[in-house]
């Protein structure tokens, strides 16, 4: 089938989202929500969502917390009994748990779970492109196939790539690669509380990235964590006992070395774009005078050496006649673009 118009019950940031995604598509939307001005928010932001209310929906996607999801259901099917819902919360077993406290047939009713995000929430920090890439699991047994189907044409629309888990699987998952990485990052903001305000002004990159997503809504993740408090509780005890390693072994350089390597291991075994395996990069430095186009030209040359950029950084000072671009590529592609640019006469240097 082909989707015309889907109904969202939640106005925040992954709501809003989905909305904005879906009315990008051409597809109609209307949204609702306990408040009023995120509702109103997020129909302004689609271009007046609600004029669709009356026209049948495809679905229902319920982007609430998921304490609310028994009440949604019910309220749900009270205005459309033969409505279909798909959800969108962080955690599965327990989503399914409060579905079967309603009168919806477990077959109308699809788990899923958009691995995207951001650290700010609420229908101001939406995007239409949040889940372009993005792993979008669903648990589909049980689940009546148009349904299912319903789900698929959505989540393609949206740019994400499915995956199909078992909600068990899926709370495991998540929790190691999502809600330990927050609360570690809380945990070590939290110290920060006591600080120095001059030792702050001494934080660097480093301090920054860590604790990013320690600015994540309070509200949200305390459900969260105690949702999925039984998959989170083995790996807070196996950090614990790596923190008591760590704190009875602080004098021993060979300890340290290997904890630092183990780390670089494990961070190896994230994957890489579009889920790929992860890839190491070659950095091509060049060097180019402070002068409009010279930027855009050494993308015209990358174009004319057909290789792909995966990432760059700009480093530049006010005042400064020169400015470094180094270019992240594979092994190859930086050679090849290499000795292309020492053709053409730029100051470009050996990758590392």
């Amino acid at each position: 089938m082909s989707l015309t118009h889907v109904r969202i019950v939640g106005a925040g940031l992954i709501g809003t989202s989905i909305g904005l995604g879906l009315r990008r598509a051409g597809i109609r939307v209307s949204m609702e929500d306990a408040s009023t001005r995120a509702r109103d928010l997020a129909d302004d932001l689609m271009g007046g969502s609600r004029n669709h209310e009356s026209s049948p929906v495809d679905c229902v996607v319920i982007a609430t917390p998921v304490g609310a999801i028994e009440e949604v259901i019910s309220r749900e099917l009270k205005l459309n009994p033969q409505a279909k819902f798909i959800d969108v919360a962080s955690v599965k077993t327990k989503v399914k748990v409060e579905v079967s406290k309603t009168i919806l047939d477990p077959s109308d009713f699809l788990p899923s779970h958009p691995m995207a995000g951001r650290e700010v929430g609420g229908p101001e920090s939406a995007r239409a492109d949040l889940f372009e890439g993005r792993p979008w699991i669903i648990d589909s047994a049980g689940v009546d196939s148009a349904l299912i189907d319903i789900g698929r044409e959505m989540i393609s629309i949206l740019g994400g790539v499915e995956l199909d888990l078992p909600a068990k699987d899926h709370d495991q998952a998540v929790a190691l690669v999502s809600h330990l990485p927050q609360l570690i990052s809380s945990l070590l903001a939290k110290q920060l509380q006591s600080a120095e305000s001059g030792w702050l002004e001494l934080a660097g990159a480093g301090l920054r990235d860590t604790t990013r997503i320690a600015g994540s809504d309070p509200q949200l993740w305390r459900e969260i964590i105690v949702a999925n408090q039984g998959a989170l509780k083995p790996l807070l005890q196996s950090l614990r006992d790596d923190i008591d390693s760590l704190i009875s072994n602080i004098d021993d350089q060979t300890f340290i070395a290997q904890l630092i390597k183990d780390g670089q291991n494990g961070r190896a075994r994230i994957p890489g774009k579009h889920g790929g395996r992860s890839r190491e990069y070659s950095f091509l430095p060049v060097v180019i005078d402070d002068k409009p186009g010279q930027l855009a030209a050494l993308f015209d040359e990358c174009a004319d050496a057909s290789v792909n950029i995966e990432d760059l950084s700009i480093e530049h000072s006010p005042g400064q006649f020169t400015g470094l671009i180094t270019l992240a590529l594979s092994a190859s592609d930086a050679q090849k673009l290499q000795d292309h640019l020492r053709v053409k006469g730029w100051r470009v240097h050996d990758p590392r």
